[in-house]
């Protein structure tokens, strides 16, 4: 399984990105995806994650409202957009997968609980 992020760039605050994570190998429908960040000298931390087949998805408070997570299994792809970007929202993006199982829903949120991960894709919001 491969990973391949992109879309990142330099955006000013209050504008928009999407995000895009294509995967490679395997059969896409059968693995959950989440989206992670990091930012210089920060731990990586959870952003959002989607569910393999009822596309049900989680995203941390700090982004509610403001980002969505989407899958098109068609296009082995999952897409984060992001709105009303914040400078705290500044990081490498990360997108990472798993294949689903009934504890994903107790641990979406950890970095640990995914196999896969891809190269990254820099976000830079300016105020």
């Amino acid at each position: 399984v491969q990973l391949q992020a992109s879309g990142g760039g330099l955006v000013q605050a209050g504008g928009s990105l999407r995000l895009s994570c294509v995967f490679f190998g395997r059969t896409f429908s059968s693995y959950a995806v989440g989206w992670f960040r990091q930012a210089p000298g920060k731990e990586r931390e959870f952003v959002a994650a989607i569910k393999w087949s009822t596309d049900s998805t989680y995203v941390t408070d700090s982004v509610k409202g403001r980002f969505t997570i989407s899958r098109d299994n068609a296009l082995n792809t999952v897409y984060l957009q992001m709105n009303s970007l914040k400078p705290e929202d500044t990081g490498n993006y990360y997108c990472a997968a798993r294949r689903g199982s009934i504890t994903f829903t107790l641990n979406y949120h950890n970095p640990s609980a995914y196999d896969y991960w891809g190269q990254g894709t820099q976000v830079t919001v300016s105020s």
